[in-house]
């Protein structure tokens, strides 16, 4: 899959009465990290939403590149992985199923034990991926979370506080999968941890 580049230019969003964001441009590209900081309803989590398509802007204009081709609004979700707290997981199925049914839901030919090794290198134990997930700390459905995010090796990826219920190993592995997506994937982090901030190339901060 060729690389994405996504631009964005005066972004805005309102809820009625309400504006979150205003005037916010940017551009993710392979190579360069970008962070997004700012308090709490500064609106990191929704220009991370505005940029995966799971919301509309109110203004502005995003921009979605594959190679030198435009790529339509209804084709972003083929290119994006996101991992966010509203994520659902499904918690009467296994972490196994969960990533399964994900997989499928993409038209990927991933074999168990693919799966099975991508949930352990993002620090699950083999013992626990055929437990409901109901049965899992919050941290081991984080873990599930971004397994899901990358399943499809993205090429846009998204990550709303990918630390969050992460112990300091937990912290490592988020830091590895960065590291591991940045040089080929437009890669945006919406974070106010200052371990996560230090992976940043570019920043923007909201709610000035």
């Amino acid at each position: 899959m060729s690389t994405v580049r996504i631009t964005f230019s005066a972004l805005g969003k309102r809820f009625g009465a309400h504006s979150v964001l205003k005037g916010v441009s940017g551009e993710l590209r392979p190579g360069c990290a970008m962070v997004i900081t700012g308090p709490n309803g500064s609106g990191k989590s929704t220009l991370l939403n505005l940029l995966a398509g799971v919301m509309r802007p109110s203004s502005g204009a995003i921009d979605y590149r594959q190679g030198e081709t435009p790529l339509p609004r209804h084709l972003w979700h083929t290119v994006v992985g996101m991992a966010s707290s509203d994520m659902a997981v499904y918690e009467e199925l296994s972490a196994l199923e969960n990533l399964h049914f994900f997989a499928r839901l993409r038209g990927l030919g991933r074999s168990p034990g693919e799966l099975e090794r991508l949930l352990c290198e993002l620090g699950l134990e083999a013992r626990d991926l055929r437990r409901p997930v109901s049965t899992y700390s919050s941290g081991m459905k984080q873990r599930v979370k971004l397994a899901q995010a990358v399943v499809h090796e993205p090429p846009v990826l998204l990550l709303d506080e990918p630390s969050s219920n992460l112990d300091e190993r937990g912290h490592e592995t988020a830091a590895s999968l960065v590291k591991r997506f940045r040089p080929h994937a437009a890669l945006a982090v919406a974070t106010n941890d200052p371990r996560e901030m230090a992976w940043g190339d570019e920043r923007i901060h909201l709610g000035q």
